[in-house]
């Protein structure tokens, strides 16, 4: 008795779709990881950076004292 044939592969298989997603998708976001070029400039002047920016003001204390747990 013969077997059957097979029936001819498909080239595109779901694993090969998802495995090309899948380098798809880290190709992106590796490619939006890579500096543009041009450096980032600081937006405060070196005083700026180094005053004080944390109060504890009433409210502040208010906050504190109604989140304790």
């Amino acid at each position: 008795m013969k077997t059957p044939p097979e029936p001819p592969r498909n080239p595109l298989q779901r694993r090969d779709i998802l495995k090309t997603l899948g380098l798809g998708a880290a190709g992106a976001a590796a490619a939006a990881v890579l500096p543009a070029g041009d450096e980032a400039q600081a937006m405060e002047s070196p005083q700026e950076q180094v005053k004080a920016r944390y109060r504890e003001t009433e409210h502040v204390k208010r906050f504190y004292a109604l989140n304790r747990l």
